[in-house]
Formats: C-alpha cells, sequence, structure tokens
C-alpha cells in the first residue's frame, strides 16, 4: 500500500509539473471597432481552422477576441488591426491564394525576426504574428489557409499587386 501511495504522490506531482508548464489563455489585442467591423471580424474569427501551420489551437484572452493562438509560443492571428507602420501604397505585397500581405522589409532577410504578416487591401485589417521558432515555413502556410476566409469576410478596398 504504501508503494501504491508513493506512486499516486508522484504521477500528482508530475502532472502538477506539466499543467504549470502550460501557459494559460494567449493575451490578444481586442480593438475598439465599428459595428461592421466588428461583425466582419466575428465572421472570421468564427470560420478560423482548428490548427494552423501545424499547430493546434489555444485558448485566448479576452476570449471574445476576434481572434486566434495557435502553438506554443502562439501564433496569433487578429482581426481588426491598425495599418502597420512602414506600410503605404509603394510598399511591397507577397501573393497568397489571391490575397496581398506586407511584410516589413527586415523580417524577410532575417530569419530569427519574429514575422508580422498584415493582409494589405483589406477593411477590416487582419494580422498574423508568426515566432521565429515556426520560420520559413509557418508565415506562407498561414497566408495560404487565411486568404479564402479574408476574401470570404473582409472588404476589399485596395488591390496589393
Amino acid at each position: 500500500m504504501h508503494l501504491r501511495r508513493r506512486r499516486l504522490a508522484t504521477a500528482l506531482v508530475a502532472a502538477s509539473v506539466v499543467l504549470t508548464a502550460c501557459g494559460g489563455p494567449v493575451d490578444v489585442t481586442d480593438a475598439d471597432l465599428s459595428a461592421a467591423d466588428e461583425a466582419a471580424c466575428d465572421a472570421f474569427a468564427a470560420d478560423l481552422p482548428n490548427s494552423l501551420a501545424d499547430e493546434q489551437q489555444v485558448d485566448i484572452e479576452p476570449a471574445d477576441a476576434p481572434a486566434a493562438a495557435y502553438g506554443d509560443p502562439a501564433i496569433v492571428v487578429t482581426c481588426g488591426v491598425p495599418e502597420p507602420d512602414g506600410f503605404d501604397l509603394t510598399a511591397s505585397c507577397e501573393i497568397a491564394n489571391g490575397v496581398g500581405y506586407y511584410i516589413p522589409d527586415e523580417q524577410y532577410a532575417d530569419q530569427d525576426l519574429d514575422l508580422t504578416i498584415t493582409a494589405a487591401g483589406y477593411q477590416p485589417r487582419v494580422e498574423v504574428r508568426v515566432p521565429a521558432e515556426y520560420r520559413p515555413n509557418a508565415g506562407p502556410a498561414a497566408m495560404s489557409v487565411l486568404a479564402p476566409l479574408i476574401k470570404a469576410h473582409l472588404t476589399l478596398v485596395d488591390d496589393c499587386d
């Protein structure tokens, strides 16, 4: 009986370590949106997949934000973000499945940097933050998967060529 209690105690300690190692919900930005943008972002967020770039969806805070997080460290998809720094009409775009995405120039060359991808030309805007650990494949994978959802739920206001 003593051995059984020791095993149970060991199992409980191991379980608590695993639970402690897993972080809580991922904090995401919840923007102040117009009613139309909020409706579009809510519809977009409701259609986000359960996995992205081979990472499973994890909890976010606030839970009702138009966003999703995947993996640890988290790839974060957020709808309703402001125009990114450095973006203007002359910025270059990456095209994936018919959607143009803006990526800051310095992030192209340095694979050790986190990647910030913004759907260019759509309103409201969608941003994907990809930790450097997932580069080089997660960025293009996310852009391809999200493109049909962006086209379905958001409004194209200026085509990115």
